[in-house]
């Protein structure tokens, strides 16, 4: 009767309105809680969404991805190299998702996308257009006039959350939780860096390069007990003076005085460089104590000059391997993970050698026995493909029978 009296028109509007209350309740969806998101290198990002799908259907599968090479060919974000070790999903059961990246690099900048299966023929579906993130580093520009200098805590784009900065002048805060900016207004040979969230700015004189600078190539660096690393900087002084002596030192702890690390110190440390614009520090065999933060200072033929501003903090890691579940029954599931305390710098994506007994048994980040059985008993111990000399201790894996 509705259609009759309504005429042609009328019957449209309900034709389209049953046709969204079907869409409503059958629909696929993916919502992005943020659509865009700046955030900084080294820092950690979530990006989450919540779906929608079919009553009928049952969710077999989800994962994030920013790579397709092919139809049906997704990579997903876990099996991508370029992520390896660094991704993290957490589900809960209002059908929500989130997606956590540790260690940004600049080259996670990416749109990233949701997509689920269903047990359904046909049960697929990406969330488009997706989460676009962008990982930006902080560098202070410096604007002057000829009454003042103002100091710009810069990134390539408008960090998300409107972020507190913190000023530091020699190390010290001078502005916390304020402005991108910071105006000097005399001029002074200080040096000053910018900080969000604990990530600090390479640092700048306000004077410029014209007086004493020193630029460290890494602010933080991870790497394997008993390997070598080299610890660089370049230095600028005025124009007129002579560099007569370079020296590498650690910062003391506490009370204890900072640790001169001369040439040949306890046999395992070179200098290298040019001596007049840049410096490197080798140490070789490394220790888990050798983790400290060093810093250079030298000294020229009028004067000696020693930076107040953070250096480079070393972390010198060992490889455990770690067994879960802690009891093993046979039958089981049963991961064995190669882990370091901190992400190795020179080999962020690095390749696990895997040994049983002393022998190469695979090569992958875990071990996955599934299932296990009383024959994948034994030692095992790993090793960063490339240094296999520097093997992790070994670790005992017992298998118990199950209880008929």
């Amino acid at each position: 009767m509705v259609l009759r009296t309504a005429g042609g028109r009328l019957s449209l509007v309900v034709f389209l309105w049953s046709v969204a209350v079907v869409l409503g309740q059958n629909g696929w969806s993916v919502t992005y809680t943020k659509k865009s998101i700046c955030t900084l290198k080294g820092s950690t990002v979530d990006l989450s969404c919540s779906y929608t799908y079919p009553s009928w259907h049952k969710v077999t599968t989800t994962f994030w991805f920013t790579k397709k090479y092919a139809v049906e060919n997704y990579v997903n974000l876990r099996n991508d190299p370029d992520y390896k070790g660094r991704v993290m999903y957490h589900s809960d059961k209002m059908n929500g998702h989130t997606l956590t990246i540790t260690d940004l690099r600049e080259s996670d900048s990416a749109t990233y996308k949701f997509r689920f299966i269903t047990d359904q023929t046909g049960g697929k579906h990406t969330g488009d257009p997706g989460v676009t993130l962008s990982v930006t580093d902080l560098q202070v520009k410096v604007t002057t006039t000829w009454w003042s200098t103002t100091l710009t805590c810069s990134t390539t784009c408008t960090l998300t959350g409107n972020p507190a900065y913190t000023w530091y002048r020699n190390s010290k805060i001078v502005q916390g939780a304020s402005s991108p900016s910071y105006s000097v207004y005399f001029q002074t040979e200080d040096s000053f860096y910018c900080a969000v969230k604990g990530i600090n700015s390479p640092a700048v004189s306000v004077e410029g390069h014209s007086y004493f600078h020193v630029t460290y190539t890494h602010q933080r660096i991870c790497t394997l007990n008993g390997s070598s690393v080299d610890i660089s900087c370049s230095y600028t002084y005025p124009s007129g003076h002579t560099v007569s002596e370079t020296i590498w030192y650690t910062k003391g702890k506490l009370n204890e005085a900072p640790q001169i690390l001369s040439p040949g110190y306890g046999g395992r440390v070179v200098y290298l460089g040019n001596m007049q614009s840049d410096s490197i520090l080798r140490i070789t065999d490394l220790r888990e104590e050798d983790s400290a933060e060093y810093k250079f200072r030298f000294r020229t033929d009028q004067t000696t000059w020693e930076p107040t501003f953070p250096g480079t903090t070393l972390t010198v890691t060992g490889l455990q391997v770690k067994v879960t579940p802690a009891t093993v029954t046979e039958g089981q599931k049963v991961t064995l993970t190669c882990s370091t305390t901190c992400t190795l710098s020179d080999n962020p994506n690095a390749t696990y050698i895997w040994y049983k007994n002393g022998h190469v048994t695979n090569q992958s980040i875990s071990l996955f026995l599934n299932p296990v059985s009383s024959e994948d008993a034994g030692r095992y111990s790993c090793a960063v493909e490339g240094h296999e000399d520097l093997p992790s201790d070994e670790e005992t894996l017992t298998v118990t029978c199950e209880d008929v």
